[in-house]
């Protein structure tokens, strides 16, 4: 990750995260507030709407308990009292001529009249065409028997009676409600957002301490951090995150720089080799024997040079992590190949195999033999005239164990933790005179790791070196069958 770029991500976005931040909230607690005081408002507008509704009918079952008891004489002020006082009434005859109204039924006596006739008795009716834009709910009940005084004296059979109650007081109410709290709700979420830009503020602090960390690496001071406050937030774990890319970005970068430092370094003295003896058969120098003593020293070095290009092209593909192939592969009958090439190729060493039986492995046959090549060939190579080499293949139900030892002069204790590095050597073998790359413990360490298995190396001074190599068994084909 260039810190250039993680700069170009964290400073010019930090302004357009707040806002997105902002526009999300604001979103949620409009709708949240608006929701729960509409739903509220809604609330108290169905109680009281059910209350006045309640009210008209417990009148009208009341007064119908009353006439239900026979016939009665009633003033205006006894109808009154008798239902409460929200309510009015309207007395009519059979024609719904209106005979007495008193209270909330003065304000439209004819209009209720109407408006009760074209319902079944006993339903209330709403009103809200009264003069002056009051609102008002009416009942109509029969009341055969009743005969009701007008204040003048006279006395009128009324052939039902409408209750009336006026509602414009709940519904201002209502709507009284509804502004109080649009204003409530525009007041909190003022206030709220406040609170969440202080909030943002010093949420996204950490933020900004990272950007400006970053423009200290994109100035050039790679040794810097992010900082990790240690508290677990989401913040420290992006902090980390970004931390851990910067380290593997910087361990990849040295690497690089080592590699090319080391290829360098190791075609050299090949080329200069080769150059030179080019020169002296320029300059005349080369004839007869000697022409043909440089060539094979030019097709030495050449040689080394394309090992060394093939062991690099190897690791770069093993490091792009390209798939290799996956197929059952014995590790014993890879092991037995490896040490009867050994036996050939250098006859004075005594290079032995022990294994009980298959070692089956999913693998890719020709690299994991590259790997035996390599540790037997260094085992060789790496250890006086007259050392022995053992290859020892071991099973478990879980796992196959190949172990490369010989009984030279090991490895220093401080160099065990360099060995599988690329065109490292042990001081002892630095003049090449082996005529290795230094790259064959790197590519043994490269194939197993991309077989998904384990190398380690063990080296005691004056005993030995022994290298281990353990690789996932195959359970379909290590599984022996039931007798």
């Amino acid at each position: 990750m260039n810190p250039a770029d993680l700069h170009g991500r964290l400073r010019p976005s930090r302004a357009g995260v707040r806002l997105r931040i902002l526009a999300g909230l604001t979103v949620l607690l409009a709708t949240g507030l608006t929701a729960s005081s509409a739903t509220g408002a809604l609330l108290m507008g169905d109680y009281l709407h059910k209350r006045y509704v309640h009210t008209l009918q417990d009148s009208a079952t009341r007064l119908e308990a009353v006439i239900a008891e026979g016939p009665q004489v009633a003033g205006g002020d006894q109808l009154s009292a008798l239902l409460g006082p929200p309510l009015g009434s309207i007395a009519v005859d059979a024609r719904d001529h209106v005979l007495l109204a008193g209270g909330a039924a003065d304000l439209a006596p004819e209009a209720l009249v109407r408006a009760t006739a074209a319902v079944p008795a006993g339903h209330v009716v709403e009103f809200d065409d009264a003069p002056g834009g009051d609102d008002l709910s009416a009942i109509r009940i029969a009341s055969p028997g009743v005969t009701l005084i007008r204040t003048d004296g006279s006395r009128v059979r009324p052939a039902a009676v409408i209750l009336v109650i006026d509602t414009s007081v709940d519904d201002s109410t209502t709507d009284t409600l509804f502004a109080r709290q649009a204003a409530i709700v525009a007041g909190a979420l003022v206030l709220l957002l406040v609170l969440a830009v202080l909030v943002l503020r010093l949420g996204l602090r950490p933020l900004a301490t990272m950007a400006d960390t970053a423009d200290a690496i994109a100035e050039g001071h790679l040794s810097e951090r992010l900082p990790i406050r240690g508290d677990r937030s989401e913040t420290d774990q992006l902090a980390e995150a970004v931390n851990r890319a910067f380290d593997a970005q910087s361990r990849a970068e040295a690497t690089v720089r080592s590699l090319a430092a080391d290829t360098s370094h190791e075609l050299r003295t090949p080329l200069a080799t080769i150059s030179g003896w080019l020169d002296l058969h320029r300059q005349g120098g080369l004839t007869g024997p000697r022409l043909d003593a440089a060539l094979g020293h030019i097709e030495n070095e050449v040689g080394r040079m394309r090992l060394l290009v093939e062991d690099l092209s190897l690791l770069a593909r093993l490091d792009a992590g390209r798939p290799l192939d996956r197929a059952p592969v014995d590790m014993t009958v890879l092991a037995a190949g490896v040490v009867e090439d050994a036996h050939v190729i250098h006859p004075d060493r005594a290079v032995t195999l022990t294994a009980a039986g298959p070692a089956l492995v999913a693998g890719d046959a020709a690299r994991l033999q590259q790997v035996l090549r390599n540790l037997v060939g260094n085992a060789v190579q790496h250890t006086p005239a007259g050392t022995a080499v053992h290859v020892t293949v071991t099973t478990t139900p879980d796992t196959v164990r190949i172990d490369v030892a010989d009984d030279g002069p090991g490895i220093a204790a401080q160099d065990l933790s360099r060995v599988f590095e690329r065109f490292w050597r042990a001081e002892a073998s630095r003049s090449r005179a082996y005529g290795g790359s230094g790259l064959g413990l790197a590519i043994v360490e490269a194939i197993i790791h991309a077989h998904h298995g384990e190398v380690t190396v063990a080296s005691t001074v004056g005993v030995g070196t022994t290298v281990t190599v353990r690789l996932d068994a195959e359970p379909r084909l290590t599984r022996r069958p039931r007798m």
